[in-house]
């Protein structure tokens, strides 16, 4: 079966998830053609997403004078003014606005001219966000029935302006990472589409964590993982640290990853003194991230909001324990006292409270955590099981009839 994966920036550092299922799914005999509306920005340091990057087709390389004349020889049919007043009606919602909208029509031209040159029988879009609205107007145009996979948080936190009941309603099928997930996409599909919303998870890929190192040895060293945004609460694991600076004053944090709010964590290290305790790496590839993991006692994740990170899942898989926030999708995999800890978003004290107690665990008790954690996350996210649940989903919408 000829899928298109229909996504806005493709490959980015912190999306290698979908690299992993696209690649598991071509071990199911799918051919997978990489549809991308741009490239990243940020430099590709994995070799894996270089080479992603390298099979990815980018929409708007064509420049837009060749998507304008794309799209012309279609307003003569009726399809064409039935997807415009589409994306005239969801650019009306959105604060990107009626024209950012009719430039995802002219993408969606291109991507459906695409499709109908490589046989593609099915479209599958990840985040709810502008790259499901092109392909809600590709099967508009006349192109293939679609699906699209919701992470979160950006799309529950404005549905309304993203149009996510439009792109629900119209999809063959819609996926949520966690029972959480899909029950925030039941709040806004018709209840005529929830038999059509399914929980496929992110996955791992268990090889790649084969032989998990033992603990470090000395005091507590922790890692976390990711973009330097305020959704994901670094700065309130820097205030956390401050206050443990007399109760733990040889405790030391790895910091992973970049973003626009790097220069003010520096500077709350720098003024909380906490320089020498508050290690910035940069982002790594995978095998940099897996060695840092190797390297801790325990991943953070401060977390405001989120979908299901993962990172706890690469933890996890790596035998480590995790000390987290009660939010979204997290507690369905990170239970309280057997994989790590858990703890109110926003809360510095009580984030300093549950480090302060990973730091008082023995080491055997915290291996045995992440051994339990490690049994957990295979049984739950294996990348295999997981998009063989997904091509199962694919097979049967190409079963269905299509959607009136």
């Amino acid at each position: 079966m000829k899928l298109a994966y229909v996504l806005n920036t493709y490959p980015q550092p912190s999306h290698s998830f979908i690299r992993r299922e696209v690649q598991a799914l071509e071990r199911l005999e799918f051919d997978v053609t990489r549809i991308a509306m741009r490239r990243a920005e940020a430099e590709l340091v994995d070799a894996r997403d270089r080479e992603e990057a390298a099979r990815t087709e980018y929409v708007l390389d064509q420049g837009g004078m060749r998507l304008l004349a794309g799209l012309l020889p279609l307003a003569v049919t009726s399809r064409f003014w039935r997807a415009a007043r589409l994306a005239w009606r969801c650019g009306r919602r959105s604060e990107a606005g009626r024209l950012r909208h009719l430039i995802y029509l002219a993408e969606a031209a291109r991507v459906a001219r695409r499709c109908a040159e490589e046989g593609v029988e099915h479209i599958h879009a990840h985040f709810g966000t502008n790259s499901a609205a092109v392909a809600m107007l590709t099967h508009a145009l006349g192109g293939p029935r679609y699906s699209f996979t919701v992470h979160g948080p950006e799309e529950f936190d404005a549905p309304r302006a993203l149009s996510l009941d439009k792109k629900l309603d119209r999809a063959a099928f819609a996926v949520g990472v966690s029972q959480f997930g899909r029950s925030q996409l039941r709040r806004w599909a018709d209840f005529e589409t929830w038999n059509r919303l399914h929980v496929i998870h992110c996955g791992i890929e268990p090889d790649a964590f084969d032989a998990p190192q033992p603990l470090p040895e000395g005091p507590l060293r922790l890692v976390s993982i990711g973009r330097f945004v305020e959704q994901k609460g670094q700065m309130i694991l820097v205030e956390a640290l401050a206050r443990l600076r007399d109760r733990l004053p040889d405790l030391h944090l790895a910091l992973v990853g970049d973003g626009e709010m790097r220069t003010d964590l520096e500077r709350a290290i720098a003024g909380h003194g906490l320089d020498d305790r508050v290690t910035l790496t940069g982002w790594l590839d995978q095998d940099g991230v897996r060695a840092e993991l190797d390297a801790a006692h325990a991943l953070v994740m401060p977390s405001f909001a989120e979908g299901l990170p993962m990172v706890v899942m690469e933890a996890m898989a790596a035998a480590r324990p995790v000390i987290a926030t009660y939010i979204a999708g997290t507690p369905e995999l990170v239970q309280e006292g057997r994989t790590g800890w858990l703890v109110p978003a926003g809360d510095p004290d009580a984030l300093a409270e549950a480090i302060a107690q990973a730091a008082e665990t023995p080491d055997e008790d915290l291996a045995k955590m992440g051994r339990t954690g490690r049994a957990r996350v295979f049984e739950r996210h294996d990348i295999d099981t997981e998009a063989a649940k997904l091509a199962g989903l694919f097979r049967s919408a190409a079963a269905r009839p299509p959607l009136s």
